[in-house]
This record gives C-alpha cells, sequence and structure tokens, in this order.
C-alpha cells in the first residue's frame, strides 16, 4: 500500500471518526461532552452500574499511527532468519564491531533500535517493559480497518472504544472535565462513545494566546448565550467552562521540565502537555497521544534513515516525559502500540510492507520491568502468518486488560473486552 493511499486511508478514519461519533466528536474538537448530552441515535455503552472504586493510575496510550515495524523497534538479533531476510535493513547485532550502529542489548536475545537508547536506562531501572508478537487476532492489512478494531477493542457491533468503556465502568469519584484527553483536533476512537471526554491541542489555547484577562468576559458572554437556551450544547458548554478553568490554572510560559528537554515537534509537546496535566493533578485518567509516518514502504532505513528519525523522536519524547514526571511515574502507566507491524522479509524498495505481529511498549513505576515478555514464535518459513509475517502469540488485549485490571483498579476488563477472556500476564504490580 502506497504512503498516498494510507493517507486516504487515515482520511477516512478522521471523516468516519466524525460521522459515527457526529455531535460527540464536533463538541470534542472545542473541549468535550457528557452522557447526558448525547441525542439518542448515539451510540451508549449498554452496562450494568460501574464499578466503584479507587482511583488508579493516570494511563497514557501512544499510538504510532501507520503500522511500525515492530521487528526493528525491539529488535530479535538472536534469531538468525532476521538477518537472513533482512539484509539491508537488519539492525547490527549488539557485539558487532564493524557496524557503525549496534543493537542496544536488552536480554540477550532481545534489544533496541540505537535510536532508542535513551530508553534502556528506563528498562535497566525496572520501569520499562516490552511485549513481542502482539497484536490483533484480525489479519487485516488495511490502515482503517486494524486502526478501528484495535481501538474499538475488536468488539463486534459496538463503535465505543475500549478506553471509553474502561471509564464508563470504573466510578472514581473524578468529576472532573479532564478525566479522558484526547491530544490533537478530534478524539482518538479508542475514546469515542458516552464518556466525558476532551479534545486538546494546547493548554495555551484556554488561555486565548496569552490574553487572560479576556477568558472571564467570554465565559460570561457565552453563558449568558446558553443559558437562554436548554439544548444539547448547554451540558457542553458546562464542560467547556470547566476545562477553561482548570487549564486557565496552569502556568504554561513558566513551565520547566524536571529533567532532559523535549524533542521539537508535535510529539514533544504533546508529552509535555501530558506531563503538565498529571503534575497539576486535574483529574486526567487517560491520556491519547498519536505520533504518525510509520508508513514505510519504501526507503525505510536501519540505523539511519526515515525510521530512525522517528524512533529518536518517539525515544527522546518517552525519556523527557519518563525524567519530567519524577516520582510521579509511580501513579502513570504509559503503553505504546501500532495497528500492525510490517513483513519479515525487506522488499525492493527497501523497505517493508504491511504484516502482522508486533512489538508493544509498557513505561511506568508499577510495570514489571527490565524484561521482555515474549512467547517468540520464530522466523523460519513455517513459523510465519500469512505471506510471511510475525505471528502473534500474545493478544494485545491481554496487555490492555492487565493494565486495566492491575493498576487502573477496575476489574470488569470482560466489559472493556465484550467477547475475550482476558489472560493475565503479569505485566504490571497490582496497585495498593
Amino acid at each position: 500500500m502506497s504512503n498516498q493511499t494510507y493517507c486516504d486511508e487515515y482520511a477516512l478514519v478522521s471523516r468516519r471518526g466524525f460521522l459515527s461519533g457526529s455531535l460527540q466528536a464536533a463538541a470534542g474538537l472545542l473541549f468535550g461532552n457528557r452522557i447526558a448530552a448525547l441525542p439518542g441515535w448515539m451510540p451508549r455503552l449498554h452496562l450494568a452500574d460501574p464499578h466503584v472504586g479507587p482511583r488508579g493510575d493516570t494511563l497514557v496510550c501512544v499510538f504510532l499511527r501507520g503500522g511500525a515495524d515492530g521487528l526493528n523497534i525491539v529488535v530479535p538479533h538472536g534469531d538468525e532468519g532476521y538477518y537472513d531476510r533482512r539484509p539491508t535493513l537488519g539492525i547490527p547485532r549488539p557485539d558487532d564491531n564493524r557496524a557503525d550502529g549496534r543493537t542496544v542489548d536488552l536480554d540477550g536475545f532481545f534489544g533496541l533500535h540505537p535510536a532508542l537508547a535513551p530508553l534502556a536506562d528506563i528498562y535497566r531501572a525496572g520501569d520499562m517493559a516490552f511485549v513481542h508478537a502482539t497484536g490483533s487476532p484480525d489479519e487485516t492489512r488495511s490502515h482503517f480497518e486494524a486502526m478501528d478494531l484495535m481501538e474499538r477493542g475488536a468488539a463486534e457491533g459496538d463503535y465505543t472504544g475500549w478506553l471509553a468503556r474502561h471509564l464508563a465502568t470504573l466510578d472514581t469519584g473524578n468529576e472532573s472535565a479532564l478525566r479522558a484527553i484526547g491530544v490533537g483536533d478530534m478524539l482518538p476512537a479508542s475514546l469515542s462513545g458516552a464518556v466525558s471526554a476532551t479534545a486538546l491541542q494546547s493548554i495555551a489555547d484556554y488561555h486565548l494566546r496569552g490574553r487572560d484577562d479576556q477568558v472571564g468576559e467570554m465565559q460570561a458572554i457565552l453563558q449568558t448565550l446558553y443559558e437562554r437556551d436548554e439544548s444539547l450544547l448547554t451540558a457542553v458548554a458546562q464542560q467547556t467552562f470547566s476545562a477553561i478553568d482548570l487549564l486557565s490554572r496552569i502556568d504554561v510560559e513558566n513551565y520547566a521540565p524536571g529533567g532532559r528537554p523535549y524533542p521539537e515537534g508535535g510529539f514533544g509537546r504533546a508529552m509535555q502537555m501530558v506531563a503538565q496535566l498529571v503534575k497539576a493533578d486535574v483529574g486526567v485518567e487517560a491520556a491519547c497521544v498519536d505520533l504518525g509516518g510509520w508508513d514505510t514502504h519504501v526507503a525505510q532505513g536501519g540505523v539511519n534513515g526515515v525510521m530512525a528519525r522517528n524512533l529518536e523522536e518517539l525515544g527522546l519524547g518517552l525519556a523527557a516525559f519518563y525524567e519530567d514526571l519524577g516520582t510521579a511515574v509511580s501513579d502513570v502507566s504509559l503503553v505504546v502500540m501500532s495497528e500492525f507491524g510490517r513483513r519479515v522479509q525487506e522488499n525492493g524498495g527497501l523497505g517493508t510492507d504491511h504484516g502482522h505481529g508486533n512489538m508493544m511498549m509498557l513505561m511506568g513505576g508499577g510495570v514489571n520491568g527490565g524484561q521482555v515478555f515474549a512467547d517468540w514464535p520464530g522466523l523460519d518459513d513455517d513459523q510465519l502468518t500469512g505471506p510471511g509475517d510475525l505471528t502473534i502469540t500474545i493478544d494485545y488485549r491481554d496487555v490492555l486488560g492487565s493494565l486495566i485490571r492491575d493498576r487502573l483498579n477496575n476489574p470488569r476488563a470482560a466489559d472493556v473486552f465484550p467477547g475475550y477472556t482476558v489472560n493475565p500476564l503479569g505485566l504490571a504490580v497490582p496497585k495498593a
């Protein structure tokens, strides 16, 4: 599939998300929405009373859009089949002294792409883990279909997102207007459904770009308008006012990260904003951040190149986020995922085509870090899936379900992933 096809499909995702969520998504473009504000034709979560329990970690979900090549992210350097099929793109072994760049060894079999070297110290500190040969059981190679299924939690006939169902099934007593946020101009599909959620691009936007003296005047005008109309927009307006009030208290201009600087660009700004919100304790329980550019059909590169630059941005952003949080990292769980992996065999354009199995990353103070969780299937011909893809041996819902149960204090994973029984993996320490 070409990059243009991916762009077209990604545009379809946005249009479909807008049409299926319609007014909810449109409200999310501004600030958010509440279940009471949804019209009758909107999708709802038909669930029993939610579980009432203590608030768990803030979950940060980083989605690598485009199908990231997990085999060049967490490199199986102990499998000879990897180098047989990637003579050009393969990342050299950790002990290859002739190479300009080498895999950063993790456990003697798996290692990190050298551009992710900043994450190695977090891994060794026990606050980061990786899962390999994981992903969705659906074998679609369509970006649109794969993202849609993964963000819905592969629930047949349910167009709400898995994160929305998590929030709907857990009552923590948190009424914050920022309980769930998506960084961008539209809520991700994982947050679509009957939840209070907010789409943010920048905290500074809520400061009216420095004109804080106008916030009160704007709110007064809007409040007058909405008081005259008992329509759907009234509840959305109250959500808006609450969000403005919370965000206007955060000192954007004088914020100093508590560690290395964030990388320049949208991803670095997004991760810094999430860290600011977590440290400001404004009630964020779930935050979604996207990073695109992973559809590497042509000129992918190995140690250097397009993908290496993407990985550098990812690694620096995650490392800066970890250091910025400081002690607050004990109450944060971060997961990195992508809609599918890439073909094991490199192609004639020195890239990789759409595949199946992939890797996931976990980071946080409650993660059972310092290890790679994998039931490695192998890369021999008879061990691959379909036209030559890494076989999935760990369902991605087992990874997310383990975090939901052990770190988010939600025992109702069966309602978050209906029709699927989550298998515990021991990925995290149960939160006290």
